[in-house]
């Protein structure tokens, strides 16, 4: 009896902690998004529902890991609620949207339900488990192949409201997938080989589920391999509608919110059409991309302008053209970077307040703005 005792104990020893032993670690608790970060989508787009991450598809933007990795085993389980639904999970990406687009700049890992049917079918992409880079990634890729794009192998996807899995293994700049158990996508040379995961909204209700990492020995990405790290950069933009900014008929008669844009109508300049933020912020940084909706030529009227503590920014940009400014505002200094290039530098005025919004001008041509980020300094 002590003996067959003793080994029942040795089985469940064996058996029972399998889970905690295989080196893997849920990426979700089941209850919250603690350990995720929503980089551009409004607070209702992602959700956990009974230990599923629920995404309504809108709008298009991403859920980002709030660490990086480099080299790792990942397993999830993803459904498309809809037929032709479209997502995906990125590898090694930015921590905030590339310039100009929703995405974050990394290695997309397609997630696409079979009734996403447009043309090109087959040839330009495949709804089995694409892997290719976007926005300024860069990879070789493995088998048949459209430019960067990894085609898989084998169709072994189940088309929504079936579950799928996927096995991403990534290590030393070289990314494999398997789909349902059978390895058929991939590339090498994948640049970064070091940065955030996220899963992907587009457009369309989209389920994840089970996602477990197990991370393998480093094998040292260097610092230009590496994505950049997050500095505390939160959105200022829900993608969807103007929560978080001061609004009144005025602002309602001349901004608009569409493709996760936000258009300014042409018109006069009218002060009570300023855009302000909700926030007030002292020594701070801001990302935004900003371009004239006017095509050629370009007059100082048509360019995207801001208000700030007393201090007017007008942005130059080549007419459609999205341009990356990176704001920085430290004591009275104000620094303007367009493209990672400093354009101006300026004083804020000598009565200046310590705090202060916002404030997005309606200048007279018509321009746009995306890609709305703050950090306080």
């Amino acid at each position: 009896m002590q003996k067959l005792s003793l080994l029942l104990l040795v089985a469940l020893s064996c058996s029972a902690p399998k889970v905690k032993h295989d080196g893997f670690v849920p990426l979700c608790n089941g209850r919250n998004l603690h350990g995720w970060v929503n980089v551009n989508c409004a607070p209702e787009t992602w959700s956990v529902r009974d230990g599923v991450i629920h995404c309504t598809g809108r709008p298009t933007g991403a859920l980002r890991t709030a660490r990086q990795y480099e080299n790792f085993i990942l397993e999830l389980e993803w459904r498309h609620l809809t037929s032709g639904g479209n997502s995906g999970v990125f590898i090694w990406g930015t921590p905030v949207a590339a310039p100009g687009v929703p995405f974050l700049r990394g290695i997309e890992t397609q997630v696409l339900d079979h009734g996403y049917n447009p043309p090109g079918k087959g040839d330009r992409y495949t709804t089995h488990g694409d892997v290719f880079p976007i926005h300024g990634a860069t990879m070789q890729p493995f088998g048949r192949h459209n430019g960067q794009r990894s085609f898989p192998s084998g169709e072994f996807s189940q088309a929504s409201p079936e579950w799928n899995h996927y096995r991403i293994v990534g290590s030393n700049g070289v990314l494999r997938l398997s789909v349902n158990g059978h390895e058929v996508s991939g590339g090498a040379e994948c640049h970064y080989r070091q940065g955030y995961l996220a899963l992907e909204s587009e457009g369309a209700p989209v389920e994840f589920r089970n996602l477990r990492i197990q991370e393998l020995p480093p094998s040292g990405a260097s610092a230009e391999a590496t994505a950049p790290l997050d500095q505390g950069w939160h959105s200022l933009f829900t993608g969807l509608d103007l929560r978080g900014w001061k609004t009144n008929a005025a602002t309602a008669a001349r901004w608009q919110v569409s493709d996760e844009r936000l258009r300014l109508r042409p018109g006069a300049t009218e002060p009570e059409a300023i855009l302000w933020s909700a926030r007030s912020f002292g020594d701070v940084e801001f990302i935004m991309d900003g371009r004239p909706a006017k095509v050629e030529p370009v007059k100082e009227t048509d360019l995207p302008t801001l208000q700030f503590r007393g201090a007017e920014l007008k942005l130059a940009a080549e007419s459609g053209q999205y341009q990356r400014f990176l704001i920085t505002v430290q004591g009275r200094t104000v620094t303007v970077r367009r493209n990672g290039q400093e354009i101006q530098r300026l004083a804020l005025p000598a009565d200046a307040p310590l705090r202060g919004a916002l404030g997005l001008s309606p200048a007279g041509g018509a321009v746009e703005f995306m890609n709305l980020y703050a950090r306080e300094l």
